[in-house]
Protein backbone atom coordinates (compact mmCIF):
# COMPACT_ATOMS: atom_id res chain seq x y z
CA UNK A 1 0.00 0.00 0.00
CA UNK A 2 3.05 2.23 0.82
CA UNK A 3 6.64 2.69 -0.20
CA UNK A 4 7.91 3.97 3.34
CA UNK A 5 5.27 2.97 5.73
CA UNK A 6 4.50 -0.42 7.15
CA UNK A 7 0.55 -0.90 8.26
CA UNK A 8 -0.66 -3.62 10.53
CA UNK A 9 -3.96 -4.15 12.36
CA UNK A 10 -4.47 -6.16 14.84
CA UNK A 11 -8.31 -5.84 16.29
CA UNK A 12 -8.39 -2.29 17.69
CA UNK A 13 -4.65 -1.76 17.82
CA UNK A 14 -2.82 -0.53 14.49
CA UNK A 15 0.64 0.22 13.80
CA UNK A 16 1.96 2.39 11.49
CA UNK A 17 5.73 1.79 11.12
CA UNK A 18 8.06 4.67 9.37
CA UNK A 19 10.14 1.93 6.99
CA UNK A 20 13.39 3.81 5.79
CA UNK A 21 15.75 1.99 8.59
CA UNK A 22 19.02 2.47 5.92
CA UNK A 23 18.07 6.53 5.94
CA UNK A 24 17.24 6.34 9.99
CA UNK A 25 13.92 6.82 9.05
CA UNK A 26 14.04 10.42 7.45
CA UNK A 27 11.33 12.45 6.47
CA UNK A 28 11.07 12.73 1.89
CA UNK A 29 8.22 14.69 0.74
CA UNK A 30 6.65 10.78 -0.38
CA UNK A 31 7.22 9.75 3.37
CA UNK A 32 4.94 13.03 4.40
CA UNK A 33 2.31 12.49 2.10
CA UNK A 34 2.12 8.52 2.98
CA UNK A 35 1.82 9.39 6.41
CA UNK A 36 -1.09 11.79 5.96
CA UNK A 37 -2.60 9.18 3.53
CA UNK A 38 -1.98 6.63 6.20
CA UNK A 39 -4.11 8.56 9.06
CA UNK A 40 -6.79 9.16 6.44
CA UNK A 41 -6.84 5.24 5.67
CA UNK A 42 -6.87 4.51 9.19
CA UNK A 43 -10.11 6.74 10.16
CA UNK A 44 -11.37 4.54 7.94
CA UNK A 45 -11.11 1.25 10.28
CA UNK A 46 -13.94 1.60 12.35
CA UNK A 47 -12.84 -1.16 14.54
CA UNK A 48 -9.54 0.11 14.90
CA UNK A 49 -9.40 2.26 18.48
CA UNK A 50 -5.44 2.55 19.01
CA UNK A 51 -2.60 3.41 16.52
CA UNK A 52 1.03 2.84 17.70
CA UNK A 53 3.30 5.13 15.61
CA UNK A 54 6.90 3.74 15.17
CA UNK A 55 10.25 3.41 12.97
CA UNK A 56 12.18 0.53 11.83
CA UNK A 57 15.53 0.03 12.57
CA UNK A 58 17.39 1.86 15.06
CA UNK A 59 16.22 5.27 14.83
CA UNK A 60 11.99 6.99 15.30
CA UNK A 61 13.11 9.16 12.82
CA UNK A 62 16.18 11.42 11.91
CA UNK A 63 13.92 14.39 10.59
CA UNK A 64 13.44 15.76 6.93
CA UNK A 65 15.73 13.98 4.53
CA UNK A 66 17.44 17.08 3.07
CA UNK A 67 18.08 15.09 -0.17
CA UNK A 68 14.71 14.40 -0.86
CA UNK A 69 12.91 18.00 -0.67
CA UNK A 70 12.71 19.93 -3.93
CA UNK A 71 15.42 22.99 -4.46
CA UNK A 72 15.42 26.56 -5.25
CA UNK A 73 13.79 27.48 -8.10
CA UNK A 74 11.86 24.01 -8.79
CA UNK A 75 8.70 23.68 -9.61
CA UNK A 76 6.47 22.60 -6.45
CA UNK A 77 8.81 24.30 -3.96
CA UNK A 78 5.83 25.80 -1.71
CA UNK A 79 3.78 22.49 -2.08
CA UNK A 80 6.46 20.02 -0.77
CA UNK A 81 7.27 22.71 1.97
CA UNK A 82 3.78 22.42 3.10
CA UNK A 83 3.02 18.89 3.13
CA UNK A 84 4.99 18.21 6.71
CA UNK A 85 2.11 20.67 8.32
CA UNK A 86 -0.15 18.58 6.70
CA UNK A 87 0.88 15.54 7.94
CA UNK A 88 1.19 16.72 11.47
CA UNK A 89 -2.49 17.88 10.91
CA UNK A 90 -3.65 14.62 9.57
CA UNK A 91 -2.12 12.49 12.48
CA UNK A 92 -3.28 14.86 15.29
CA UNK A 93 -6.94 14.83 13.65
CA UNK A 94 -7.15 10.82 13.75
CA UNK A 95 -10.04 9.04 15.28
CA UNK A 96 -7.89 6.41 16.88
CA UNK A 97 -5.68 7.55 19.91
CA UNK A 98 -2.25 7.59 18.64
CA UNK A 99 1.38 6.75 20.89
CA UNK A 100 4.24 7.16 19.36
CA UNK A 101 6.75 4.55 20.31
CA UNK A 102 10.20 5.99 20.38
CA UNK A 103 13.48 4.62 20.33
CA UNK A 104 17.41 5.78 19.01
CA UNK A 105 17.46 9.55 17.23
CA UNK A 106 13.90 11.51 17.19
CA UNK A 107 15.23 14.54 15.21
CA UNK A 108 13.07 17.72 14.08
CA UNK A 109 10.63 16.89 11.51
CA UNK A 110 10.44 13.31 13.49
CA UNK A 111 9.89 14.95 16.71
CA UNK A 112 6.86 16.73 14.90
CA UNK A 113 5.54 13.56 14.32
CA UNK A 114 5.90 12.49 17.40
CA UNK A 115 4.41 15.64 19.00
CA UNK A 116 1.72 15.16 16.83
CA UNK A 117 0.36 11.99 19.02
CA UNK A 118 -1.71 11.80 21.47
CA UNK A 119 0.70 9.54 23.79
CA UNK A 120 4.41 9.38 23.75
CA UNK A 121 6.62 6.78 25.31
CA UNK A 122 10.62 6.40 24.86
CA UNK A 123 13.26 4.07 25.61
CA UNK A 124 16.20 5.45 27.80
CA UNK A 125 18.77 5.25 24.96
CA UNK A 126 16.62 7.89 22.90
CA UNK A 127 17.84 11.06 21.61
CA UNK A 128 16.28 14.39 21.03
CA UNK A 129 17.37 17.45 18.96
CA UNK A 130 16.11 20.32 16.83
CA UNK A 131 18.37 21.17 14.95
CA UNK A 132 16.77 23.21 12.24
CA UNK A 133 17.75 26.41 13.07
CA UNK A 134 21.52 25.26 12.72
CA UNK A 135 20.35 23.87 9.24
CA UNK A 136 19.44 27.83 8.39
CA UNK A 137 15.49 27.21 8.75
CA UNK A 138 13.23 27.59 10.97
CA UNK A 139 10.91 24.79 12.87
CA UNK A 140 8.08 24.32 10.75
CA UNK A 141 4.92 21.56 10.42
CA UNK A 142 3.56 23.16 12.74
CA UNK A 143 6.01 22.09 15.32
CA UNK A 144 6.30 25.91 17.40
CA UNK A 145 2.66 25.66 18.53
CA UNK A 146 3.03 21.94 19.02
CA UNK A 147 5.90 22.16 21.54
CA UNK A 148 4.45 25.25 23.05
CA UNK A 149 1.54 23.33 23.95
CA UNK A 150 3.46 20.35 25.71
CA UNK A 151 6.50 21.72 26.74
CA UNK A 152 5.52 25.67 27.39
CA UNK A 153 7.11 28.62 25.55
CA UNK A 154 10.02 28.87 27.46
CA UNK A 155 11.66 25.57 26.96
CA UNK A 156 10.36 25.44 22.85
CA UNK A 157 12.44 28.93 22.79
CA UNK A 158 15.39 27.32 24.17
CA UNK A 159 15.78 24.23 22.65
CA UNK A 160 14.93 24.90 19.04
CA UNK A 161 17.01 28.58 19.13
CA UNK A 162 20.04 25.86 20.76
CA UNK A 163 19.39 23.20 18.84
CA UNK A 164 21.07 21.02 21.75
CA UNK A 165 20.36 17.75 22.13
CA UNK A 166 18.37 16.59 25.40
CA UNK A 167 17.86 13.48 26.96
CA UNK A 168 14.30 11.30 27.49
CA UNK A 169 15.13 12.16 31.54
CA UNK A 170 14.58 16.41 30.08
CA UNK A 171 11.65 15.17 27.95
CA UNK A 172 9.63 13.65 30.29
CA UNK A 173 10.19 16.02 33.49
CA UNK A 174 9.14 18.48 30.90
CA UNK A 175 5.74 16.78 29.99
CA UNK A 176 6.74 15.57 26.51
CA UNK A 177 6.93 11.91 27.74
CA UNK A 178 4.18 9.94 29.34
CA UNK A 179 6.90 7.09 29.76
CA UNK A 180 10.62 6.60 29.83
CA UNK A 181 11.62 2.45 30.02
CA UNK A 182 14.64 0.42 29.08
CA UNK A 183 15.07 -0.80 25.81
CA UNK A 184 14.04 -3.87 26.71
CA UNK A 185 10.63 -2.84 28.10
CA UNK A 186 9.52 -0.70 25.33
CA UNK A 187 7.22 -2.90 23.23
CA UNK A 188 5.89 -4.17 26.55
CA UNK A 189 5.27 -0.95 27.71
CA UNK A 190 3.55 0.01 24.68
CA UNK A 191 1.68 -2.37 24.02
CA UNK A 192 0.21 -2.49 28.00
CA UNK A 193 -0.63 0.98 27.38
CA UNK A 194 -2.67 0.64 23.46
CA UNK A 195 -4.40 -2.50 25.59
CA UNK A 196 -5.73 -0.20 28.23
CA UNK A 197 -7.09 2.64 25.68
CA UNK A 198 -8.54 0.23 23.33
CA UNK A 199 -10.16 -1.65 26.47
CA UNK A 200 -12.36 1.59 27.58
CA UNK A 201 -15.35 2.58 26.08
CA UNK A 202 -14.48 4.44 22.73
CA UNK A 203 -17.52 6.95 22.56
CA UNK A 204 -15.94 9.04 26.40
CA UNK A 205 -11.97 8.21 24.86
CA UNK A 206 -12.89 9.86 21.77
CA UNK A 207 -14.77 12.86 23.75
CA UNK A 208 -11.68 13.23 25.53
CA UNK A 209 -9.30 13.36 22.93
CA UNK A 210 -11.47 15.65 20.98
CA UNK A 211 -12.05 17.93 23.65
CA UNK A 212 -8.46 18.45 25.16
CA UNK A 213 -7.46 18.82 21.37
CA UNK A 214 -9.73 21.77 21.21
CA UNK A 215 -9.14 23.05 24.72
CA UNK A 216 -4.97 23.26 23.45
CA UNK A 217 -5.77 24.68 19.62
CA UNK A 218 -7.64 27.97 21.44
CA UNK A 219 -4.45 28.13 23.57
CA UNK A 220 -1.77 28.12 20.82
CA UNK A 221 -3.33 28.43 17.57
CA UNK A 222 -2.05 26.09 15.45
CA UNK A 223 -4.09 26.60 12.40
CA UNK A 224 -1.35 29.69 11.98
CA UNK A 225 1.09 27.12 10.98
CA UNK A 226 -0.06 27.98 7.31
CA UNK A 227 2.62 30.56 6.80
CA UNK A 228 5.17 27.93 7.83
CA UNK A 229 5.81 26.62 4.40
CA UNK A 230 7.02 30.48 3.90
CA UNK A 231 9.42 30.87 6.60
CA UNK A 232 10.96 27.53 5.26
CA UNK A 233 11.45 29.06 2.15
CA UNK A 234 12.55 31.99 2.96
CA UNK A 235 15.27 30.23 5.30
CA UNK A 236 16.08 28.36 2.09
CA UNK A 237 16.66 31.53 0.16
CA UNK A 238 18.86 33.87 3.04
CA UNK A 239 22.70 33.52 2.43
CA UNK A 240 23.50 33.23 5.88
CA UNK A 241 20.88 30.84 6.58
CA UNK A 242 22.29 28.76 3.31
CA UNK A 243 26.00 29.16 4.81
CA UNK A 244 25.15 27.84 7.78
CA UNK A 245 23.46 25.11 6.18
CA UNK A 246 26.52 24.26 4.64
CA UNK A 247 28.43 24.29 7.85
CA UNK A 248 26.61 21.93 9.45
CA UNK A 249 26.43 19.31 6.47
CA UNK A 250 30.16 19.55 5.95
CA UNK A 251 30.89 19.12 9.86
CA UNK A 252 28.66 15.72 9.55
CA UNK A 253 30.63 14.59 6.46
CA UNK A 254 27.01 14.62 4.66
Amino acid sequence: MFETLEIEVEGPIGRLWLNRPGRLNALSVLCLGELAAAARWFDQQQDVRVVVVGGRGRAFSAGADLDGFPKVGDTGLRQAADVGRQMAEALEAMRAVTIARIQGWCVGGGLVVAAACDLRVASADARFSIPEIDLGIPLAWGGIPRLVREIGPALTKELVITCREFSPAEALAAGFLNRVVSEDELDDTVATLADQVASRPALPVAATKVHVNAVTAEMVGAARAWSDADSLIGGLLDPECEAARQAYVKARGR
